[in-house]
């Protein structure tokens, strides 16, 4: 799922792009995709873009007369920039917006469709797609510890639940983790000042060296490959290779669909923590710390 670092790439190709343009037309491949119905998306067409904005991880298109476009691009939803009038791709083509300087396709890779599109008028009516979550670069280091405490979960649960923080997600929160070195599964009212501040620290230096390294290296560009796995990385998907800091093998948690990887040495004192697919499997055979994966023999 774009991440606050993605979402704003692509709100930094889109600038050139579509402020001071007009929307001409939007052709709707995917009934699935529109959510809304009042007001019609008929009232956005021949409207000028005037702000593009992020909201959590939606992208949001300001237009005249108040009118907004709310698109949540959710796990495979990506934008594509292409010349004025171009083709929807067939399998994966969920829409296509024509504005006056080109057209913005709109594709989704899974066969679920959840990708989506709300019209919405005025600052109330954008309000109610905003989940909630303390935008961390504004919130300074109390508000961080305010939204952190608000409830007693794991760091992981707290920084990728949008009603905590607004924008990040399970891959970034790998990262920020890493970077604080602290274990993903720590409660959030049990960690000391001096840990909570780390936190905030690697919050912020995070999503700030990936949103300035992905739109560095876009640069004039449109983004192509958005993912959630990139080259770089220090643990997030990374799972068996190596820490870049310390060597050892990145460790995971694997819970329903998604993954939660980690460095045992740097974040957890060596110890592995519980995989709920593999320990309910291994049992006793589930080695409680690195040591003891690194030492047992390999599968026969």
């Amino acid at each position: 799922m774009p991440e606050l670092p993605d979402v704003e790439l692509y709100l930094h190709a889109l600038r050139t792009r579509v402020i001071g343009e007009t929307f001409e037309r939007a052709r709707i491949k995917s009934a699935f995709l529109l959510r809304s119905v009042d007001p019609p998306l008929a009232d956005a067409q021949g409207k000028r873009v005037e702000e593009l904005s992020r909201l959590g991880k939606r992208v949001v298109f300001g237009l005249e007369e108040d009118l907004y476009l709310v698109f949540h691009l959710m796990i495979s939803g990506r934008f594509r920039w292409k010349e004025r009038g171009a083709g929807i791709p067939g399998r994966i083509g969920l829409a296509a917006f024509d504005f006056s300087s080109g057209t913005l396709l709109l594709t989704e890779a899974s066969k679920k469709r959840r990708a989506s599109l709300f019209v919405v008028r005025g600052a109330a009516g954008l309000a109610d797609h905003d989940r909630g979550g303390v935008e961390v670069a504004a919130c300074g280091l109390d508000g961080f510890r305010a939204a952190l405490t608000a409830k007693n979960h794991t760091l992981k649960r707290a920084l990728t639940d949008p009603r905590v923080f607004s924008g990040i997600g399970n891959a970034y929160s790998d990262e920020i983790l890493h970077r604080a070195r602290l274990s993903p599964l720590t409660w959030t009212r049990r960690l000391s000042d001096a840990e909570s501040e780390r936190l905030f620290e690697a919050t912020l230096a995070t999503l700030d060296h990936w949103r300035e390294r992905l739109i560095d290296e876009t640069g004039d560009g449109f983004p192509e490959k958005v993912t959630a796995f990139r080259p770089g990385m220090a643990v997030h998907g990374r799972y068996g290779e190596p820490c870049p800091d310390c060597g050892a093998p990145v460790q995971r948690i694997v819970y329903a669909n998604n993954e939660t990887n980690y460095c045992a040495r740097c974040q957890t004192g060596g110890k592995l923590l519980a995989d709920r697919a593999l320990s309910r499997l291994l049992k006793d055979d589930w080695p409680k710390r690195l040591e003891d994966l690194e030492e047992a023999p390999p599968p026969a």
